[in-house]
């Protein structure tokens, strides 16, 4: 089977909700990206077969197809096609799976696979609460799922607070979780990690989600999000506003273009999980892939699992055993943020590129998705 490689990884700086990039337009943003992914990578825009772009809250400014779009808006050849995955957050690492298998049965060369995210103008699980205002229904409210669900609560919310009860995290668990992720991202930001892999757009050049002025005091001070939770603000994933892109390709294409790859895509698995729960999925999905790669988890130099919410990360590193230093070294959702359909090409980007500084061979990357399910891949550096 052909090989998929990652040539080329960029994203835009994550902005704060209602920050410098609250104003720009999801296609705008999309397109920001992928202009400097061929301009970094030199690959030419007319050899690309596909575009897959992740975005979730399809409404508004992200509907009509924002991998058309964007690509469109980028003055990019017509020729050219798109579509837009919506696997929750997972959403654009999906994107990249779906390229590489592309690239993988030989149906395609040259793929670019990313997401976008515009939060502050499209607010999460906007096109459900719009849909049920205008009367167009629930999705939790079909008679099949009532039959296997009941009427009980299904939200992201319930289910990471479900995950700390089930696997003992605790509230202070949770907030000296979050302290690292922040000092790990200003660390990172300081040291310069983030410079190769970012593209400034629209004014800002850096991260806004690190915040230097968190204490576990002040976190211990916040209101938790239910009465009787664990769970607040602190340590949970921030809104955000951002795009990310990657290029992948076929060795043919490689050798035809004169690419250099960064990285191979190894392995990857995707899994369904308790839909209640919902953020429990990178337990098995790690365990798969890595059953499939013939690795183990010390074998793995970098881990970057989605911080949706602190006790999704304890939970699995208590099942995984992930050596803790090697997961989310450089911070995570709770201190950079969290723009959900960029999230999975923005951790790749991430790794692909401190893999590279960093020497490490082997990084794997994994994450939480409404509906329970989670993807996982092992990328190898070159």
């Amino acid at each position: 089977m052909p090989e998929a490689f990652i040539v080329g990884a960029v994203r835009t700086p994550v902005g704060r909700r209602k920050g410098a990039l609250s104003g720009v337009h999801p296609a705008d943003l999309g397109a920001h990206v992928l202009r400097a992914l061929l301009e970094r990578t030199g690959a030419d825009p007319d050899a690309v077969d596909d575009v897959y772009f992740g975005c979730v809250s399809q409404l508004g400014a992200q509907t009509g197809n924002i991998a058309r779009t964007a690509w469109l808006s980028a003055g990019l050849p017509q020729h050219v096609p798109g579509t837009t995955i919506d696997r929750q957050c997972g959403s654009s690492q999906q994107a990249v799976h779906f390229a590489a298998q592309a690239v993988g049965s030989g149906t395609a060369d040259l793929v670019v696979a990313g997401g976008v995210e515009v939060m502050s103008l499209v607010p999460i699980a906007s096109p459900m609460f719009v849909g049920e205002q205008a009367g167009m229904g629930s999705p939790y409210a079909g008679d099949g799922w009532r039959e296997r669900f009941g009427d009980q609560e299904v939200s992201q919310f319930r289910g990471a607070e479900l995950i700390a009860e089930n696997w003992g995290v605790s509230r202070t668990d949770m907030e000296r979780f979050a302290l690292t992720s922040h000092q790990r991202a200003l660390a990172a930001q300081a040291d310069g990690a983030f410079d190769d892999e970012i593209s400034p757009a629209f004014g800002l050049a850096a991260d806004e989600g690190p915040r230097a002025d968190t204490t576990l005091e002040k976190m211990a001070g916040l209101k938790t999000l239910t009465e009787d939770g664990r769970l607040t603000a602190a340590v949970s994933s921030q809104i955000s506003d951002g795009a990310a892109a990657l290029l992948i390709a076929s060795a043919e294409a490689v050798r035809r273009h004169g690419l250099t790859p960064l990285a191979r895509v190894h392995t990857m698995s995707v899994v369904g999980s308790d839909p209640i729960r919902m953020l429990t999925g990178p337990i098995p999905a790690t365990e798969k892939v890595l059953k499939k790669a013939g690795l183990s988890i010390g074998e793995i130099d970098l881990v970057e699992i989605n911080e949706a919410f602190a006790s999704v990360v304890l939970a699995w590193q208590k099942e995984i055993g992930a050596d803790p230093e090697r997961v989310n070294a450089f911070g995570g959702a709770i201190a950079l943020g969290h723009p959900l359909g960029a999230t999975g090409a923005r951790l790749m980007t991430t790794l692909v590129h401190q893999l590279r500084r960093t020497g490490g061979r082997y990084g794997l990357q994994t994450m939480c998705e409404g509906g329970g399910m989670a993807n996982a891949i092992v990328l190898e550096r070159l």
